[in-house]
């Protein structure tokens, strides 16, 4: 998530979008400490575009996440799982988990969807 905002990038509460696409998404720039553009939020949601290029470095986050894959075929690390992903693939990351795109293609981009509380919804 978002470790601050910039001028090029709007704060998450002024995200009054309701539709985004994975060129319009393309084409935001990133914040500052951030390795995802913020495309849309509501109440405790926000859906930010990821794509990475390389390796993907990122740290466990404090909220409930949701990945929907846009393109791109590669493994996916899910705690102590490994699971190969392609397009249209959705997966599920509790708070606090260790997880992590591997392997993945040069085209991978895929929409992340945060939401509920800090350390994540009761199961």
């Amino acid at each position: 998530m978002a470790a601050e905002n910039t001028a090029a990038s709007p704060p998450v509460e002024q995200l009054q979008e309701r539709h985004a696409t994975p060129a319009q998404a393309r084409s935001l720039p990133l914040p500052m400490g951030n390795l995802a553009a913020p495309v849309l939020a509501h109440g405790s949601m926000i859906v930010e575009h990821y794509a990475p290029r390389g390796v993907d470095t990122q740290q466990p986050h404090t909220r409930d996440e949701l990945y929907v894959v846009i393109a791109g075929t590669g493994s996916f690390i899910n705690g102590d799982a490994r699971h190969p992903f392609g397009p249209g693939d959705v997966i599920f990351v509790p708070a606090g988990v260790v997880h992590r795109f591997e392997d993945f293609s040069a085209d991978f981009a895929t929409w992340v969807i945060f939401y509920g509380p800090e350390g994540g919804e009761a199961s």
